[in-house]
């Protein structure tokens, strides 16, 4: 699991938690398998991009909140990475 994954991980269920909702219920509302949902929430996956606007509209959100902290740094000549600078909130409620 990278950081990447790890941080959008915890992004995707601390706003589905917020939104009270199941993970079966997320999966429904944006149009998507449930298992979907579970693998991008576990961070086994990274979203694409159309997953990640039917998943901010599943949570009536902006799709740019599923980005909070993630942000990349461009190398010049050397490669660019991915930064987490903000780390979402650890401590949430199991749905």
């Amino acid at each position: 699991m990278s950081e990447l994954s790890k941080h959008f991980a915890l992004v995707l269920r601390r706003q589905r938690l917020r939104a009270d909702l199941s993970q079966e219920e997320l999966a429904f509302l944006g149009g998507m398998h449930k298992t979907a949902v579970s693998h991008l929430e576990r961070g086994d996956r990274l979203p694409l991009l159309d997953s990640i606007v039917r998943l901010a509209g599943g949570l009536e959100i902006e799709p740019s909140e599923m980005l909070d902290g993630i942000r990349y740094r461009p190398g010049g000549f050397k490669p660019g990475r991915y930064e987490v600078t903000d780390e979402p909130d650890a401590e949430v409620q199991h749905k």
